[in-house]
């Protein structure tokens, strides 16, 4: 899935404006409503062999960082995994934090 942020006053296919009215809304503003922050984590490195996910050194692991949600973490993930196309050992993943700290089905002990 590719990401797409239409430039303000246009469609989304940006040819024509956006009627009276209807304003779209850029990266930088804030949403009226919150989203649930849903933690993810991309990294990657040089891989000791394409069938498996071990890594040639551990030590060398490149932490791109941790994304409030998964759109954003997709973006770092895709830029990563395009700057090293010409790598074949090396491979960026995407982890799923916010399934870690509230795995489903573990009910939380009131405090």
């Amino acid at each position: 899935m590719v990401a797409f942020f239409p430039v303000a006053g246009q469609s989304p296919g940006g040819l024509l404006p956006d009627p009276p009215g209807n304003r779209t809304m850029t990266r930088d503003e804030p949403t009226t409503h919150e989203s649930p922050q849903l933690l993810h984590l991309v990294f990657g490195g040089e891989l000791k062999d394409l069938e498996a996910t071990e890594f040639r050194d551990p030590a060398k692991i490149d932490v791109v960082g941790i994304f409030p949600d998964y759109a954003s973490a997709e973006r770092a993930w895709r830029s990563k995994a395009q700057a090293t196309v010409d790598s074949a050992q090396t491979r960026y993943f995407i982890v799923h934090l916010h399934r870690f700290l509230e795995p489903k089905g573990l009910a939380r002990k009131p405090a």
